[in-house]
């Protein structure tokens, strides 16, 4: 009686394993699928900045625009693969009657990046509103002109900007030390493949350890 107790539970620990790795299977199918969808938004073609774009609709949105680059910008606090510590500058561009936000991209921390361009530009980019602040973002250091997220309303009210922001993708002008960092999926975290394997291991460990215990269990005579 106890070896089919036995039996029973460890079925239904296998099953459950083997269900959380299938489950995460179709998550990762699912996550691609996403990635996918924004990385073809991404390399679409770009069209004129929109009137009145909203963040579920037209985040990722290729756009390109013509406008003057204000003297002002704000220094986000970054990485980039190759280069180290920099900053992602921000600064005011104004367009079409309005101001908005625009990412020029990196800076490494040793380098200044020019003040702004008086003469007209052309920018194509990406409309974006950055996920990236959360309870453990600290606060701005605004006497030291130094961010730690990208927070798009908290930066417009700073630099007196409508909270919108392009990032750009393709230059059109000498920026100086300024790389663009151009939004990409990259960040978007999809881990559910290491998930799925984690589970499948544990499952491939429960059934190894129910056979040992029952060939054990079998090799005892029963009291």
């Amino acid at each position: 009686m106890r070896r089919i107790l036995f039996l029973l539970f460890s079925l239904a620990g296998l099953g459950l394993l083997l269900g959380l790795g299938t489950w995460q299977l179709q998550r990762l199918s699912w996550k691609q699928g996403i990635l996918a969808t924004i990385e073809d938004r991404i390399a679409a073609d770009p069209v004129p900045l929109p009137d009145a774009p909203a963040p579920e609709a037209d985040k990722y949105k290729p756009v390109t625009a013509s406008g003057t680059i204000r003297p002002q910008s704000l220094r986000v606090l970054t990485s980039r693969k190759g280069a180290g510590a920099g900053y992602r500058i921000i600064s005011p561009f104004e367009t079409g009657g309005r101001v908005i936000l625009l990412d020029r991209g990196f800076v490494p921390v040793n380098r200044d990046a020019p003040a702004g361009h008086a003469a007209p530009v052309t920018v194509t980019g990406n409309l974006h509103w950055p996920d990236e602040v959360d309870g453990y973002t600290p606060a701005p250091d605004l006497d030291g002109n130094i961010w730690f997220a990208r927070d798009v309303t908290a930066m417009a009210a700073a630099l007196g900007t409508d909270p919108l922001l392009i990032v750009l993708r393709d230059p059109t002008f000498d920026d100086g030390p300024v790389t663009p960092m151009p939004v990409g999926t990259a960040a978007i975290p999809n881990d559910h493949l290491q998930y799925a394997i984690t589970w499948f291991s544990l499952a491939l460990i429960w059934a190894a350890m129910t056979l040992f215990f029952l060939r054990r269990s079998r090799a005892k005579p029963e009291s």
